[in-house]
């Protein structure tokens, strides 16, 4: 006997459709399972057999073919199990064959027949409603975070017992109730701007980039402040919207072996080592994973020590700062993952760390500074909106009163994004203005006349180039929005100017 069931496995941040087809009949005592498993897949067949013996159900030797489709998709991971095992005993008749339509079933099974959860549910979740599916059993763990998207019923499983039960009707399961999101407390973790002391000029192009989403670096000496600063800045950002929600936790449920059962709330902090490799920190591998830059995707990624980083790694992150997404492709995938995020990156001005710090003398030649700073190439920099010195701090400014709390600067820069979000709705891929491309950059951000006389002297002197001229205009959006919204007047353009050379790198 012919049955089916549905099933998903992940591609990319989102899913696949994988029917299983089993199919029993008489013949040499044989288990054939085709359509391009992966080594956890295949190795289901052990797993699916021993779960329903220790069921309580008796599978006669017949031969046995278990079908994965479609034929050319490759099936990785442990998703496929519970469909395998549903499927096997819908061929069997040991449960209604009709029972298994319309319906999405996932889980890894273990011998005992208890199913355990599995990586990237969101997405499948996602992809079951998207196809018409009038529910999807997960295994309990996963249950609420799926329950969470609101589109179909979730069934929570715990094990195949209770999943044959709910099939056949003798034991209906209730779908799972979506948990709630605590967003007032996402900001307590972290340090507060209020504990960062003097450092004015460097909190304000901190806000400038929470404000419109634009890159940032901060270049000083040792101890200065620079990390602290970076820190603080998911505490201004404001909460994700609820489809960035569903989107970054689809991504991190990729990664996390401890399933989630709310929405991510939180915009992502990644801070990965200079030792970091391409592949870790773009996306990568046989299987394509998303790296650190789709991790930090909607939030913030800081790179502390710059130019410690491998000349290819940071090279590699030219097209996710222009684009906005990755795409990594192998022999039999091309997956694209989503890569929009805010860039900070710290460095000294040396490698001694000591240029320009009145009180330590430089030690370093003219051909160490030069070689250091080339380890950032132009192009690079050119997609840096904001160049901050951040100077060491005297002790009377260490012994200063504390500085204006997150709490504070988080409720402007919500009203400045309020501003964007309307300006940019339905129009953006992201709606701020670090995000505009041309034609929006021309309809949004074009200054007054004294403004455009400031560019122009500006573009000349500096020999700024096109990608800069324009990310300077974003940066005076985003200034004129953090002012209450109206045009960009010089003032904004004069200030957007001085960020892109005041740093001893310049």
């Amino acid at each position: 006997m012919l049955a089916r069931a549905l099933a998903a496995t992940p591609w990319g941040i989102e899913a696949r459709t994988v029917e299983v087809e089993a199919d029993v009949h008489n013949g040499v005592p044989a288990y054939q399972l085709v359509g391009l498993p992966d080594t956890a897949v295949r190795e289901s067949r052990d797993r699916v057999r021993a779960a329903i013996i220790n069921c309580g159900y008796q599978l006669p030797g017949k031969s046995v073919v278990i079908n994965l489709a479609p034929a050319d998709l490759r099936k990785e991971g442990n998703h496929l199990d519970l469909a395998i095992a549903l499927a096997l005993l819908g061929a069997y008749e040991k449960i209604p064959a009709a029972a298994l339509e319309r319906r999405v079933l996932c889980g890894e099974l273990g011998l005992d027949g208890a199913l355990r959860p599995v990586r990237g549910a969101l997405g499948i979740a996602a992809l079951a409603a998207a196809s018409g599916a009038r529910e999807i059993l997960l295994p309990a763990a996963n249950a609420p975070l799926a329950a969470a998207l609101g589109t179909l019923p979730v069934i929570p499983v715990t094990s195949l017992v209770e999943a044959i039960a709910h099939l056949n009707g003798t034991c209906r399961i209730p779908a799972q109730a979506p948990g709630e999101n605590p967003i007032d407390d996402i900001y307590e973790d972290g340090p507060d701007l209020a504990e960062v002391k003097g450092q004015e000029t460097a909190k304000r192009a901190l806000e400038i980039a929470a404000a419109g989403g634009h890159n940032l670096l901060f270049v000083g000496p040792p101890g200065a402040g620079k990390t602290l600063l970076a820190r603080c800045l998911p505490g201004i950002l404001p909460a994700l919207s609820i489809d960035e929600s569903i989107t970054v936790t689809k991504i991190h449920s990729l990664i996390t072996d401890q399933p989630r059962r709310t929405l991510l709330q939180a915009r992502p902090f990644r801070s990965p080592h200079s030792s970091a490799s391409t592949a870790a920190l773009i996306g990568g591998g046989s299987i394509p994973r998303p790296g650190e830059v789709t991790l930090a995707h909607a939030g913030v990624l800081f790179l502390d020590e710059l130019p410690e980083f491998r000349r290819d790694s940071l090279e590699a992150l030219r097209q996710p700062l222009e684009d906005g997404l990755v795409a990594v492709v192998r022999a039999r995938a091309r997956v694209t993952f989503p890569a929009r995020f805010a860039l900070v990156a710290a460095m000294n001005p040396c490698p001694c760390g000591h240029l320009g710090d009145e009180r330590h003398d430089c030690r370093c030649s003219p051909q160490h500074r030069h070689r250091y700073r080339d380890r950032i190439s132009g192009p690079l920099l050119d997609r840096i909106d904001l160049r901050v010195e951040v100077p060491a701090l005297s002790i009377d400014q260490l012994r200063g009163p504390a500085g204006e709390p997150s709490s504070a600067v988080r409720q402007r820069i919500r009203q400045a994004r309020s501003l964007q979000l309307e300006r940019l709705a339905g129009t953006a891929r992201l709606p701020v203005n670090a995000a505009l491309d041309g034609p929006r950059v021309e309809r949004h951000c074009s200054p007054d006349a004294r403004g455009r006389q400031l560019l122009d002297r500006a573009f000349r002197s500096l020999g700024l180039s096109a990608r800069a001229l324009h990310r300077i205009l974003k940066v005076a959006r985003t200034l004129a929005d953090l002012d209450g919204g109206g045009a960009v007047a010089s003032a904004h353009v004069a200030e957007a100017l001085q960020y892109r050379g005041t740093t001893p790198l310049d």
